[in-house]
């Protein structure tokens, strides 16, 4: 394993291991950050909220995913429950319970990649056969992402505990309250923020990053581009591969201390660049997926 050769030639690297509760405070600020902007906006005309959540509130609700996912690996507290607790607090200007899910499906991700029963990261056989249709199959994916991403779970299931339970109805009561509070355009301009951090926007090429084979047999990528920086730093995914226990803030000190294993491989610079070459490139689709096991057949011409 890179992880076991990594430690045995940089034992200092042991020393980023562990949580990092400032992320909490991340949490804290942008969590009211993108309501206070939700309550400012909520009589705009529609045309101004797409604009807005496309400049602006995309970053603030990638910023709380990338919040959620660190909550996922317990790299916010020590606790289990503080961290679910603070991924579902990140979760609130997501409209949809989804911290909870994540966070099971996530971690199965990885522990089983590529298999398609159970790894939830991996497109269902459907998704992968509309982006086989060019660019309207592929713009409608990403522009619908968290919905197709959502339907994965009839796949490969879900355990509905009462972390989910509590989690969703909180969820759905604090949509309530948004809406009671600031208007349906306060939760318009959270749903389209949403939809744009995950899907339609440069933002969404993440998902494109970091498994989508563009050589063989590399099957997992790193983004070094500037978005990182709102991003924070979700880019470094084979990082995040290696040492799934090392925070956010520390994966370029990672890159830094190990870099002869990571010069080497395929990587990318720009998220523009992966949204623009799978949308317009008619060989790129949801087909360059690693697969174990059970392979998705492929329509002639795909």
């Amino acid at each position: 394993m890179v992880a076991r050769a990594i430690l045995k030639t940089h034992p200092q690297v042991r020393a980023l291991i562990g949580p990092e509760p400032r992320s909490a405070i991340v949490i804290a600020l942008v969590v009211p950050m993108q309501l206070g902007l939700a309550y400012w906006i909520r009589d705009a005309p529609w045309y101004v909220m797409i604009f807005v959540a496309y400049l602006l509130g995309a970053f603030l609700s990638k910023a709380l995913w990338v919040m959620i996912h660190e909550c996922a690996h317990n790299l916010v507290f020590r606790s289990r429950l503080a961290n679910e607790i603070a991924g579902a607090v990140a979760n609130l200007p997501h409209v949809l319970p989804t911290s909870n899910l994540f966070r099971q499906g996530h971690l199965r991700h990885h522990a089983h990649i590529g298999e398609y029963a159970i790894d939830s990261d991996l497109p269902s056989r459907w998704e992968a056969a509309l982006t086989s249709f060019g660019f309207a199959g592929k713009a409608l994916w990403l522009l619908f992402f968290p919905v197709c991403s959502a339907s994965r779970i009839f796949r490969v299931g879900a355990r509905v505990d009462a972390t989910l339970v509590v989690t969703s109805v909180v969820q759905i009561l604090f949509d309530v309250v948004v809406v009671l509070v600031a208007g349906w355009g306060a939760l318009f301009y959270l749903t389209l923020s949403l939809f744009f951090s995950l899907g339609l926007h440069p933002l969404g090429a993440r998902w494109l990053q970091e498994h989508h084979i563009v050589q063989e047999p590399q099957e997992t990528y790193s983004y070094y581009g500037v978005l990182n920086y709102p991003a924070f730093n979700i880019g470094y995914h084979n990082e995040h591969h290696d040492f799934a226990s090392i925070p956010w803030n520390r994966l370029p000190r990672l890159r830094a201390l190990a870099a002869e294993f990571y010069d080497d491989r395929a990587k990318h610079s720009s998220w523009t660049k992966i949204l623009l070459r799978f949308l317009f490139d008619k060989n790129d689709c949801l087909y360059r997926r690693m697969i174990r096991g059970t392979v998705p057949s492929k329509p002639a011409g795909a």
